[in-house]
């Protein structure tokens, strides 16, 4: 059994929602409120709720601030977010503090609705298209910003040095093999060592022996 619980400030989208379940015998809804304080105020803790149907924007604590107030009475209650916009920020603001579904009001219908309270059920995570587009070109721009590692940023005059220090020649060998001064070699050192995230010419040796440079 689904034990539904739904917040939403406009009346006519909270009764719409409603209506979406009254003739599903495996979805009960617990309780309907406009805000999240009413909700917390109206249903004890020990109800069984196990899905919110939760709006973003709402009066007084708006939906992102209620989603950890929801869930330490409720740890186990999956949460799908209710939106008019598709701003990224609130997408992954919602996720993080533990929304697992996101619907656009904008395009939504009762099919969708109930499609998506069914999904999380099963475990499932449910997203408008729209929104889900978004979550994967996120995640794939961070995917991107992985692979481009701190040794593909050093250019190829470092690339020489990092190979002096292979080689164990001192800071004034490594400026003579490059026909550099002593002081740019150190420059450029400072520099390999901030891009590598590294602290000292053994930690650089060792990730140019295992292949990381």
């Amino acid at each position: 059994m689904i034990h539904l619980g739904i917040i939403e400030d406009e009346p006519i989208m909270l009764a719409s929602i409603e209506e979406c379940f009254e003739a599903n015998r495996d979805v009960r809804v617990e309780l309907a409120t406009t805000s999240v304080e009413q909700f917390l105020s109206r249903l004890p803790a020990s109800s069984p709720l196990n899905t919110l149907l939760l709006d973003i924007m709402l009066p007084g604590m708006d939906g992102i601030a209620g989603i950890p107030r929801l869930l330490e009475r409720w740890p186990e209650m999956d949460i799908i977010m209710l939106t008019n916009s598709d701003e990224s920020d609130n997408i992954f603001r919602a996720l993080q503090a533990g929304a697992v579904g996101y619907i656009s009001k904008r395009r939504v219908n009762p099919s969708i609705i109930r499609d998506a309270v069914h999904t999380v059920n099963r475990g499932g995570s449910y997203m408008s298209p729209s929104i889900a587009r978004q979550v994967v070109a996120f995640h794939n721009q961070q995917r991107k910003k992985s692979t481009v590692s701190a040794a593909d940023q050093l250019t190829t005059r470092q690339l020489d040095i990092v190979q002096g220090l292979v080689d164990n020649l001192s800071y004034r060998e490594i400026g003579e093999r490059l026909d550099i001064s002593i002081e740019t070699v150190r420059d450029h050192i400072k520099n390999i060592y901030r891009k590598l995230q590294v602290n000292s010419k053994m930690e650089v040796v060792h990730k140019k022996l295992k292949g990381e440079i």
